[in-house]
């Protein structure tokens, strides 16, 4: 049989589990299918980010790794330490607005073997959010003209808009 100061601790350890679960899961950021990749008419693979609306967004940045040991160096990729970036971007892939004065590592194209993330944040207190696309070489260049990779599939340029659009 439970005291009363027994069963008073008790609650509060529930209550305090409950209201910190909720605190800590307010404060996570959200992936969300706002970024993509697509190959342009030359061939050249181009970033697509989107953020919500009037968002700003920052730390924009792409990062590759060998999948095998063998397959390759470790990294690949570039990462951009900006704040306050705005507006929608396309750009090739590995190379991204010079304004960003982008970090560059490795090899700055495509590599076999190689799983890819892209990825930039907006964190405001309540309302934070990645726009996030992983993929590998072998999806990007399997893409048919017109088609976009995001949200680990390919499609056309007007569906990852409205992907996009509806994620908001």
């Amino acid at each position: 049989m439970l005291t009363r100061a027994r069963a008073r601790r008790r609650a509060a350890a529930v209550v305090g589990v409950v209201a910190g679960g909720l605190l800590l899961s307010g404060c996570a950021a959200v992936d969300l299918p706002l970024a993509g990749v697509r190959l342009g008419a030359d061939g050249v693979p181009h970033a697509l980010i989107r953020p919500c609306g009037d968002d700003s967004y920052e730390s924009p940045s792409l990062d590759g790794w060998a999948r095998g040991i063998d397959d390759g160096p470790v990294t690949t990729g570039w990462d951009v330490r900006k704040e306050k970036l705005t507006g929608d971007a396309e750009f090739p892939l590995f190379s991204p607005p010079a304004a960003w004065k982008a970090r560059h590592r490795g090899a700055q194209q495509l590599q076999p073997k190689y799983h890819y993330s892209m990825t930039f944040g907006h964190y405001i207190t309540g309302d934070s959010y990645n726009g996030i696309v992983d993929f590998t070489t072998e999806q990007i260049t399997a893409l048919k003209p017109g088609q976009v990779w995001a949200d680990d599939k390919a499609m056309s340029l007007g569906e990852f808009e409205k992907l996009a659009e509806n994620s908001c």
